[in-house]
């Protein structure tokens, strides 16, 4: 008995050690076969647009083809749980953004993954500002005017429109009220069409949206930009201030930022190979000019994504429950 126990011990470690030295060999051979992309938003949105613009960047620094698969619907998530629940080899990564990988998991409870437990972070890639915007017919043409108005008026007077509950942009208008110590009521939109249906024609009185889908608005003359929501102007429109420019709205400065993840768990060997791949398309001039075209900026080579992540929880974690947002 003692002799066979003895004989399944070495056999057990024989192919442990087997495993070991395959997977070793899997990693060093990284990338051996097409790396899929996942994005849990529909195609031609911000997401989408950056994820391409990387795979792009990837695929030829990597030598192997990228493919991007969109996966819409609920927030995001969809896409985030597909990559979440994928074998951590490398060739399933994310293009994850601030809803999916911090916010839903605060609000909804059918999200059944962790952002920072069931993912690998491989780097940060770059964040777009959100902008405060008004309709032609508020009359309101800056942000001086607007927190006169509001200020002026009742609680519930004035509306602000968003893509949904428990977004970025919700979160970003609750800032606002908070830094400026007023109240615009939230009005929750499916999407950006809808909202900016109802903002050009005046039934909503401001918006919020994603640098890159309101300014083609705004330079359309159909609505009225009253600044971005990160502290510094934007190089893709210098010529719209900084919300905190203006006095009472110092302390808003909020984004939607993009980052590249794997499922947890990804070898140390892969997560090396992708890291370095980033890091120098980060240094590219080319992938820089194609999104800051967009409204993005990218953020610096070998920035700490997990750190980031961490004070990005705890960030929005105070707005949702400023903002009394109900886990549903």
């Amino acid at each position: 008995m003692k002799y066979s126990f003895k004989r399944s011990a070495l056999a057990v470690l024989a192919a442990s050690s087997f495993l070991l030295a395959a997977a070793s060999s899997e990693a060093a051979d990284y990338p051996s076969k097409a790396i899929s992309i996942v994005v849990g938003y529909p195609a031609g949105g911000s997401v989408d647009f950056t994820a391409r613009v990387l795979g792009e960047a990837l695929s030829e620094r990597l030598g192997q083809s990228v493919v991007i698969e969109n996966m819409g619907g609920a927030g995001g998530t969809i896409g985030a749980n597909r990559v979440a629940r994928a074998t951590a080899d490398g060739y399933t990564l994310l293009v994850g953004s601030t809803n999916e990988m911090v916010i839903a998991g605060m609000i909804n409870s059918a999200v059944r993954y962790d952002g920072l437990k069931d993912f690998t972070p491989i780097g940060m890639i770059a964040a777009q500002p959100m902008m405060l915007a008004a309709s032609k017919e508020s009359g309101i043409t800056n942000a001086a005017q607007y927190l006169d108005k509001l200020k002026k008026g009742q609680r519930g007077d004035y509306t602000f429109g968003s893509s949904g509950v428990g977004t970025a942009l919700h979160l970003a208008g609750e800032m606002i009220n908070e830094s400026t110590q007023t109240h615009a009521e939230h009005v929750p939109y499916r999407g950006v069409a809808p909202l900016l249906t109802d903002l050009v024609s005046g039934q909503l009185d401001y918006g919020v949206f994603v640098m890159s889908s309101g300014l083609p608005h705004v330079k359309s003359g159909k609505v009225v930009a009253l600044g971005v929501t990160e502290a510094r102007r934007s190089p893709a429109a210098p010529d719209i201030p900084a919300l905190s420019e203006t006095p009472g709205f110092e302390k808003v400065d909020i984004n939607v930022w993009f980052g590249l993840y794997g499922p947890a768990g990804l070898p140390d060997d892969v997560v090396a190979v992708l890291r370095t791949a980033l890091d120098e398309i980060l240094r590219q001039d080319k992938f820089r000019e194609k999104l800051a075209a967009s409204g993005a900026a990218l953020y610096k080579p070998g920035m700490n994504a997990r750190e980031f992540q961490i004070a990005e929880t705890e960030k929005y974690s105070r707005l949702v429950r400023m903002a009394k947002i109900e886990r549903q």
